[in-house]
């Protein structure tokens, strides 16, 4: 994108920043947080990196969904964070 950087990615970064922080905050002991953690750090590098690669960041949001999607407490921010991904583009259809 001339001139700026693209607002997907800029998007992307906010939302995985948020939810990096209310997972950082959630006091509960979750047994996958390490998990959510490496794979929200993977999207933020991906998001810091210019335009990411879409089956990549599915895999993360997948991985991150399954982490911490049961924690009403960080639904909010886990929604945003798939929001984001959806803006890259639909996933492939069949194989």
């Amino acid at each position: 994108m001339a001139g700026g950087e693209d607002p997907r990615v800029t998007g992307l970064r906010t939302a995985v920043s948020r939810l990096r922080r209310e997972l950082a905050a959630h006091p509960a002991d979750l047994p996958d947080r390490c998990i959510a953690e490496e794979e929200l750090a993977a999207l933020h590098a991906a998001a810091a990196g210019g335009t990411p690669e879409v089956p990549r960041l599915r895999r993360s949001l997948l991985l991150v969904a399954g982490a911490v999607g049961s924690v009403s407490a960080l639904a909010d921010a886990l929604a945003d964070v798939r929001r984001a991904v959806e803006l890259f583009g639909e996933p492939p259809r069949g194989r």
